[in-house]
C-alpha cells in the first residue's frame, strides 16, 4: 500500500522544507527569504537559530555561505546578459535591480571579496590534498590574512562537501592543562585516526623541520681530554668540596665568561661526564686546566669517580641543559665544553639563584612558633588584601574583570599552598665550600659583617637542620674565588651536613637575618651522628631494584610523616627514627639500598600508628594534606560562578569507562584536598599551629570568592565610536599588535603537538621514568619544539596613547579582552592603578604596622608598598 505523507520544518508547515528547490540559488534565496521574514515577525536571532537547530554562529555562516552563492548566481547572470550587448540599464530591468547594483555585480573588485570564502575553501581543499589534516583554529585567519568570519564560511562550505571538523585535545606541556585544537580532515579520516597521528597536525603556512637537530636540540657535547683533569680524592681534600670543578682562567673552551660560578656537566673523554660547581680556582698545576673533586677514595677507578653518559643524545647527562658558544682565535664559533644546567636564559649561572623571596613555605613555618607563623601569615593576607583593593579601584571594566579573575586563582593557590610573607631580607643562595672558614662563620656579601643569619634548605625536617652562622666578609679565600657573589654564599664544607645532606652541586639555601631569634633553631639530632645510609643498609644477593616511582611515593609519605609527627610533638628520639629512614629512602635507587629493613628497624609502622592513626595510614595535619593529590569526578574546564557567594560550580562530564574488572566506573580527574575542601577545618588534627593555618586558608578562599563575584557584577565596556574615530591610529596599532600575538597561536599548538610526540617516544623508551626526569623532558621537548615551529609569544606593549585609547572606549569590549589575554598583567595593573603606589590606603597601613612589628627596615617597608621611606615613617614612626 503507498502512503503519502506531509511533513513540515520547524517554524513553517508545507509538504516540502525549505532549500529543496531545483538549484542552489532558489534554494539560498529561499532561506535568506525566509530568515528574514522570521526576523520581519518579531523573532531574535536566537530564536530563529533554534528552530532551524542550530547555533547562532551557524546561523550566521549558513547566511554568509547563502549570500555569498546568491551573489556569484547573480554575477553570473548579469555578466551573461553584458555579453550580449546589453546595457547596465537593460539588465537590471531584466533582473529587477537598479543600475548601480548591476555595476556593482559587475565590479571586478567586489566580485572578488565576495569570492573570498570561495577562493579560501579552494586553499584550504588544496592544503587538506597536499598535507592531510589541517589546523583551522584561532590565529590560523591571522596567516592567511582574512577574518575570522570569512574563515568560518570558507570551513563551512568544506563541511558541506564532507570534509570534517573535529576538536582534538592535546596537554599544554608547560602548564599540564589541556587545549582543544579545532582542525579539518577529509571525509573519510575519523576522529581516532587524528588523534592517534595528532603530532601529523599541520598548520596552513609552511615551517622548518632543522631536520639536523636531535629531537630535543642537543649538540653533540664538547669534551675535554682525560688528561687536562686532576682528580683531588677524599684523603687530598676533595671530601670538603665534593662535586665542586675548579677550573683554569683564561681558559676559552672552559670559560665561565662574566660569571663567578654556574651549576655544569661536563664531558670528560668518550664515557664519562663532571657534574658540580664550576668556579675558577688559582695556582693550578702545570697541564692542568680542571680539577673535580670527590668524596672518593685514592685508587678508584674513572667508571667510579664519574659519571657516565647515557646513551641518549637528546640527554647525555640526565639534565636539562643550555650550551654556549664562543669565538676562538680564529674567529671562528666553537661549542664551549661547559654545559649549563637549566633551559632559560641566565638560569645556572652567576645572578640566577637570588631572587628575593616573598613568601616561606608551610614545611618550615609550621616547625616554628604558631606566633610566628600567624604573624607572617597575617602579613601575606594584608598584601592580598591590600591587592584586592587596589584592583576593585580600577575604572576600566575589562581590565577589572581579568585582574579580578586572575587574582582569584592566585587567591585559592594560596589557600592550598599556604604561604607565608617572608621574613625581613630573606633570599635565596646557592652553597659553596670554603674550607678556610670557622664552622660557624660564613662568607655572604649581601649581609652585613657580624651579623647573625640562619640556613634553611629544603627539603626540610625540622630546627635540628638549622644551621646559624656568623656574616664573616673578610675571609681572603673566599674574597679571592668569589668577592661579591650576587648569589652565593661560602661555608666550611662541615655546615652542609646540618643542611639535612646538603651537597655543592647547586643546592640553595634561604639565608635569612636573625638578630632577635625570630627563627628557633636546636642541635643536631644525636640519632644522626654518624649515620651512614649506604653502609647502614645495602642491599641483600638480587634484592629487586626500587623504581623511580616508589621512590617519589615513599618519600613523600615519610616527608608527611615528619611533618605529622613534629606538629604533633615528637619526641627528638622518634624524629631521629623517622629521618634515618628518609635518608634512606633518598638514596635507595640511586644506591640500590635495602629501605624495607630500614622501615622494620626504625619502627616506622608503629610511628605511623601513633601520629597518623594507622599503620599504612597518610597525612594526618592540615599542613601535610592541604596539597596532597585527590580524585574527583571528570568535569568540565569551564566552571560557572554562583552570583552570591562568588564560589566555583563545576559541571561534570558523566564519562565512564570500563576497568579490569568489567566494571562501568566515573572517568576521574586530579585535585587537592585543600582545593575541593570548603573549610580547612575539615583537614585540621585540631592542633594549635593548624587551626591558624586552616584559618589562612579559609580566608584566602573567601578573598577569592569575593573577587569571583565583582568580576561577574562589573558591567562591560561602554564602547565609543567617537572615541574610536579620534584614536584611529592607536586603535589601528592595538589592532595590528592583536594580529601578531594572534599568529603564533597555530605555532604554539603545532610546537605543543611535536612537543608531546617527543615525550611520548621518551616515555616508551624508558618506561620508568620518575617525575622529576619527566618534567626536565617536558621542559626540553617544548623548548626545541617551539624553536622548530618558530613559536614565540610576543606581548602586546600598550602605549601611553593607546591606553588612552582604551580608556575612553575607542575598542570594544570582546577586542580589549583579547588584548589583555595578550598582553602582561603586571604591566596593566601598574597602568590600571597608577596612583596606587602613592596612596597610603587602609590596607596598606596595616601592612606597613605589621612588616614594622616583624622587624623590617623603613627603607624594606617602603621597598615593598611602593612609597618613600618619608611616608612609613609618617604611618609607622622611627
Amino acid at each position: 500500500m503507498s502512503v503519502l505523507e506531509h511533513y513540515g520544518t520547524p517554524r513553517h508547515s508545507g509538504r516540502y522544507p525549505w532549500g529543496s528547490g531545483k538549484d542552489s540559488e532558489q534554494r539560498n534565496k529561499s532561506f535568506l527569504g525566509y530568515v528574514d521574514k522570521l526576523r520581519q515577525e518579531g523573532l531574535s536571532e536566537v530564536e530563529i537559530a533554534e528552530g532551524f537547530g542550530m547555533t547562532t554562529s551557524q546561523l550566521r555562516t549558513r547566511k554568509s555561505i547563502a549570500k555569498s552563492e546568491v551573489r556569484a548566481a547573480s554575477a553570473a547572470e548579469a555578466l551573461r546578459y553584458k555579453e550580449k550587448g546589453m546595457s547596465n540599464v537593460a539588465i537590471g530591468q531584466r533582473m529587477g535591480l537598479n543600475e548601480s547594483s548591476v555595476r556593482a555585480l559587475l565590479d571586478p573588485a567586489l566580485q572578488l571579496r565576495s569570492d573570498v570564502a570561495v577562493s579560501t575553501s579552494n586553499m584550504l581543499r588544496e592544503t587538506i590534498e597536499k598535507k592531510g589534516v589541517i589546523d583551522v583554529g584561532a590565529g590560523v585567519e591571522s596567516h592567511i590574512g582574512i577574518s575570522r568570519t570569512k574563515l568560518n564560511t570558507a570551513i563551512a562550505l568544506l563541511e558541506e562537501e564532507g570534509y570534517k571538523v573535529h576538536y582534538v585535545k592535546t596537554e599544554q606541556l608547560g602548564t599540564g592543562k589541556f587545549t582543544t585544537i579545532k582542525v579539518l580532515s577529509p571525509p573519510d579520516m575519523t576522529y581516532s585516526e587524528i588523534f592517534k597521528n595528532r603530532d601529523q597536525i599541520k598548520t596552513i603556512n609552511n615551517y622548518s623541520e632543522d631536520g639536523g637537530r636531535t629531537l630535543l636540540g642537543i649538540e653533540t657535547p664538547r669534551s675535554v681530554s682525560r688528561s687536562r683533569v686532576l682528580v683531588r680524592y677524599s684523603e687530598e681534600g676533595g671530601s670538603d668540596k665534593d662535586g665542586v670543578i675548579e677550573l683554569r682562567r683564561g681558559v676559552d673552551d672552559i670559560s665561565l665568561g662574566n660569571a663567578k660560578y654556574a651549576q655544569v656537566r661536563v664531558s670528560v673523554g668518550d664515557k664519562h661526564y663532571m657534574k658540580g660547581m664550576a668556579m675558577y680556582a688559582d695556582s693550578l698545576p702545570k697541564g692542568v686546566d680542571i680539577i673535580y673533586n670527590t668524596s672518593k677514595k685514592k685508587g678508584s677507578d674513572d667508571d667510579t669517580v664519574f659519571k657516565k653518559v647515557k646513551d641518549d643524545p637528546d640527554n647525555p647527562f640526565g639534565s636539562t641543559i643550555r650550551q654556549k658558544h664562543y669565538i676562538d682565535s680564529n674567529g671562528k664559533t666553537q661549542l664551549s665544553a661547559l654545559n649549563i644546567v637549566g633551559s632559560t636564559p641566565g638560569s645556572g649561572e652567576e645572578g640566577s639563584w637570588g631572587s628575593w623571596s616573598k613568601s616561606i613555605s608551610s614545611q618550615v613555618l609550621s616547625k616554628q612558633s604558631p606566633a610566628l607563623a600567624k604573624k607572617q601569615l597575617d602579613l601575606a593576607k594584608g598584601l592580598k588584601i591590600e591587592e584586592f583593593d587596589e584592583i576593585s579601584s580600577i575604572t576600566n571594566p575589562v581590565v577589572k574583570k581579568r585582574l579580578l579573575e586572575s587574582f582569584a586563582d592566585d587567591a585559592d593557590a594560596s589557600a592550598v599552598h599556604l604561604k607565608a610573607a617572608a621574613l625581613p631580607r630573606q633570599s635565596s643562595h646557592v652553597i659553596l665550600p670554603i674550607p678556610s672558614m670557622k664552622e660557624g662563620e660564613i662568607y655572604a656579601p649581601n649581609y652585613r659583617d657580624g651579623e647573625s643569619v640562619v640556613l634553611i634548605r629544603h627539603p626540610h625536617g625540622g630546627t635540628f637542620e638549622i644551621p646559624q652562622l656568623r656574616v664573616n666578609n673578610k675571609n681572603p679565600s673566599a674574597n679571592s674565588l668569589i668577592k661579591n657573589a650576587s648569589d652565593a654564599v661560602g661555608i666550611h664544607p662541615s655546615v652542609a651536613k646540618k643542611l639535612s645532606g646538603a651537597d655543592f652541586d647547586g643546592d640553595t639555601v634561604l639565608v635569612i637575618p636573625n638578630k632577635d631569634g625570630l627563627i628557633k633553631t636546636s642541635p643536631s639530632l644525636k640519632g644522626l651522628s654518624d649515620f651512614d645510609p649506604r653502609s647502614s643498609y645495602p642491599a641483600y644477593p638480587n634484592m629487586p631494584k626500587m623504581s623511580a616511582r616508589t621512590k617519589q611515593m615513599q618519600m613523600g609519605d615519610v616527608s608527611n610523616l615528619i611533618t605529622d609527627m613534629t606538629i604533633k610533638g615528637a619526641t627528638s628520639n622518634e624524629i631521629a627514627r623517622a629521618v634515618r629512614h628518609s635518608m634512606v629512602v633518598i638514596d635507595a635507587e640511586k644506591h640500590h639500598l635495602n629501605y624495607k629493613q630500614s622501615a622494620i628497624d626504625n619502627g616506622i609502622a608503629e610511628l605511623k600508628k601513633i601520629y597518623q592513626g594507622g599503620e599504612r595510614s597518610g597525612a594526618s595535619t592540615l599542613v601535610s594534606k592541604a596539597s596532597s593529590e585527590i580524585r574527583v569526578p571528570r568535569r568540565k574546564e569551564a566552571f560557572k560562578i554562583d552570583p552570591k557567594t562568588g564560589s566555583k560550580i563545576f559541571t561534570q562530564t558523566g564519562e565512564t569507562f570500563v576497568n579490569a574488572k568489567g566494571k562501568t566506573v566515573a572517568k576521574t580527574t586530579t585535585s587537592t584536598k585543600a582545593a575541593e575542601a570548603e573549610d580547612l577545618f575539615s583537614l585540621s588534627s585540631g592542633t594549635r599551629i593548624e587551626s591558624i593555618y586552616a584559618q589562612h586558608g579559609n580566608d584566602m578562599k573567601a578573598l577569592a570568592n569575593r573577587s569571583r563575584k565583582l568580576a561577574l557584577e562589573t558591567p562591560n565596556l561602554v564602547y565609543s565610536p567617537t572615541a574610536k574615530q579620534t584614536y584611529a591610529t592607536e586603535v589601528a596599532s592595538l589592532r595590528a599588535k592583536l594580529n601578531i600575538a594572534y599568529k603564533n597561536k597555530p605555532l604554539e599548538r603545532q610546537a605543543q603537538l611535536l612537543a608531546n610526540s617527543i615525550v611520548s617516544a621518551k616515555k616508551a623508551a624508558d618506561p620508568d621514568m620518575d617525575a622529576a626526569d619527566l618534567k626536565k623532558i617536558k621542559g626540553q621537548a617544548l623548548e626545541e619544539a617551539r624553536a622548530r615551529r618558530g613559536a614565540k609569544k610576543q606581548k602586546i606593549i600598550i602605549t601611553d596613547k593607546e591606553w588612552n585609547a582604551i580608556q575612553l572606549g575607542a575598542v570594544s569590549n570582546n577586542t580589549l579582552t583579547q588584548i589583555i589575554l595578550n598582553t602582561d598583567l603586571d604591566d596593566l595593573k601598574q597602568r590600571s592603578t597608577p596612583r596606587a603606589a602613592y596612596k597610603m590606603t587602609d590596607a596598606k597601613v596595616a601592612r606597613a604596622k605589621a612588616m614594622s612589628a616583624s622587624g623590617y627596615t623603613t627603607a624594606e617597608i617602603a621597598s615593598a608598598l611602593g612609597v618613600s621611606t618619608s611616608t612609613v615613617q609618617d604611618t609607622v614612626g622611627g
